[in-house]
């Protein structure tokens, strides 16, 4: 029975396990694989003969960690007549070694090389495929470990810098070793001052499957998510589901540097005798000022849900004082607002931000009007026949495509059920931003009322 010997296997074992924060058991499997594509190179070398990419599927490499040496084993079938080495052997030989061996067994069989002939391509294959299982192996540890984790806040401590990228360090809990993840230029908030040591709380965006270049997780300092995370640490009334979040847009990356990050979010109570706004900002502001200083400053408005959609759009304007909200298209989702002209600026806000983040909070289109100037006839008859036009539009469809009223039947039993996870929350936030004033990037969801005076 040949050996291959591995001087000092157990060590390297070991070693590879701490550098590569794998288990024993996965460097065991990984060894094993890479030697047998080892032997597979060899014997190609060997017989400079083409093998069937299944064709070594019944070889198996024993690893000895005791002795530190590996063989390898190939199962065969027993048969009268050998018409292919590798996989049979004949009865007339295995009846030397055991009697009583019948015709259609299969027996395991030692093919290991002489350590001489295996030679220094095969090794560099080993070598090879060993980096590549190992790799593996790590992607799928992370990927069991970390799916779950998902759209869930982490901390995360920064280890170096990767071009506009920081590479962090995060683990899924106090007893896992850490693992890389990547925190990209887009999804950095603009006043974060990022240090090596340093830490902070990130969302898990994303767990990359599959071949990937760099760390396979993603995570976001931009996510509406973390928002309604530091909220629900902060306000109990939040945890006891006394005060709900409703909805939240953000932009945390403003399309320009002269605009500062900000959040909207929108709550509401199931008690009466319960400020929802109030206990969010909390006592002098104590609540929402831990949520500020953790975003490193954004600004955040908080404002009270209201199921009146004027009501509605007026607070998510604050902190401008509206005059009056019309709801000129209720089907299409479409209000003007009035607001006297001291207030015009700061309803819009810089660069249209105020009135962007409102859009998004409520799901309707906003269009800011000062009340000195707004003619209510002119404005309603605009309003009336673009009304008309779309819904002969419409009606022309339906005539064009007709609907099967069987189709129907399937939604009957259909209920709305409120958003309760951040994704849902930002997907339910995303609408179209009023004509004048185009809404951002889709990453940026939430705002709070937190301040009472214009940026």
């Amino acid at each position: 029975m040949s050996i291959v010997k591995l001087d000092g296997l157990q060590k390297m074992i070991e070693e590879i396990s701490q550098s590569h924060n794998l288990p024993k058991t996965a460097v065991h499997q990984a060894l094993r694989k890479a030697l047998l594509k080892g032997y597979e190179r060899y014997r190609r070398a060997q017989n400079l003969a083409h093998f069937e990419e299944d064709h070594f599927d019944n070889f198996e490499v024993d690893l000895d960690l005791e002795e530190e040496c590996f063989r390898v084993l190939a199962t065969k079938a027993i048969v009268d007549e050998v018409t292919d080495d590798d996989h049979q052997i004949p009865l007339v030989d295995v009846r030397e070694v055991a009697s009583e061996a019948q015709l259609g067994e299969e027996v395991v069989i030692d093919v290991t090389p002489d350590q001489n002939e295996f030679g220094r391509m095969a090794a560099i294959q080993t070598k090879q495929v060993l980096a590549q299982e190992l790799r593996d192996q790590q992607r799928q540890l992370i990927q069991e470990e970390f799916q779950e984790l998902e759209e869930e806040v982490v901390q995360a401590r920064v280890l170096r810098f990767d071009r506009k990228s920081i590479i962090m360090a995060v683990r899924s809990s106090f007893d896992k070793p850490e693992v890389e993840a990547d925190l990209p230029q887009k999804e950095q908030l603009p006043n974060d001052t990022y240090r090596v040591g340093s830490t902070f709380k990130v969302i898990l965006k994303k767990v990359c499957d599959g071949p990937h270049r760099g760390p396979q997780l993603i995570v976001s300092r931009t996510a509406s998510g973390l928002v309604v995370y530091l909220f629900e640490n902060e306000v109990p009334e939040i945890q006891e589901d006394i005060v709900r979040i409703i909805a939240i847009a953000r932009e945390a990356n403003p399309p320009s540097r002269y605009v500062g990050a900000r959040t909207k979010i929108a709550v509401d109570t199931t008690e009466r005798d319960v400020d929802p706004v109030g206990a969010c900002i909390g006592s002098r502001g104590s609540r929402i000022q831990v949520v500020v200083n953790e975003l490193r400053g954004e600004k955040i408005d908080v404002i009270r849900w209201s199921p009146d959609p004027a009501t509605y759009v007026a607070n998510a304007l604050s902190p401008a004082r509206v005059d009056e909200v019309i709801l000129v298209n209720p089907e299409g989702r479409q209000a003007h607002v009035l607001v006297s002209d001291n207030q015009l600026s700061l309803a819009i806000g810089k660069e249209g931000q105020n009135v962007r983040l409102a859009a998004r909070l409520t799901g309707w289109k906003i269009d800011i009007k000062d009340v000195s100037k707004y003619d209510h006839e002119g404005e309603q008859e605009k309003i009336s026949a673009v009304i008309a036009q779309e819904r002969e539009r419409i009606a022309a469809l339906e005539a064009a495509y007709p609907i099967d009223e069987d189709d129907d039947d399937e939604y009957e039993d259909e209920e709305y059920s409120q958003p309760e996870s951040a994704a849902e929350l930002e997907m339910a936030a995303e609408v179209d931003s009023p004509e004048d004033f185009a809404v951002a990037e889709e990453d940026e969801e939430f705002e709070e009322d937190f301040e009472e005076e214009e940026d």
